[in-house]
């Protein structure tokens, strides 16, 4: 983190910036290429923004119109390393021994995950419910939407 003037407190990486008001790396940097977030440059051209520039931006609304609660549950998904993650609801979970099957509806595709049933357990997996399906090669991994 470099020092900023006195005024403007520490200037921070657009990665530490997007981590601590919570939106993307994306955001932060499509904020400021549209010059609705303001930051200085380095000698090496790199991005810098000061902390007291975030703070408008902290303060999330109380109502979240329903566009952007969708992709705020996206946003959520990105603290995962994984890159192929879709949002979608869950259609069905059957439990059977040590296996449980979840099957999401992700628009009007379905995708199937084959977890342990502990973790759909442990998760309370159920019906209606918004998840995650993170897909590495030929995984497919859940991870439920609080």
């Amino acid at each position: 983190m470099a020092k900023a003037n006195q005024n403007q407190g520490p200037l921070l990486t657009p990665r530490e910036a997007a981590a601590s008001i919570g939106v993307s790396y994306a955001t932060i940097k499509k904020w400021i290429l549209s010059g609705s977030l303001k930051s200085v440059r380095t000698p090496g051209g790199h991005h810098r923004i000061a902390q007291s520039a975030l703070a408008p931006l902290s303060a999330a609304p109380s109502v979240v119109q329903p566009e952007k609660q969708r992709i705020l549950s996206r946003q959520r998904f990105r603290t995962v390393s994984g890159r192929n993650q879709l949002v979608g609801t869950i259609l069905e979970v059957k439990i059977r021994g040590i296996l449980a099957q979840v099957i999401l509806a992700i628009g009007d595709q379905r995708i199937t995950a084959i977890i342990t049933a502990d973790a759909a357990r442990e998760m309370q997996l159920r019906k209606g419910q918004t998840a995650a399906a993170l897909m590495k090669s030929t995984s497919v991994m859940i991870e439920r939407v609080e």
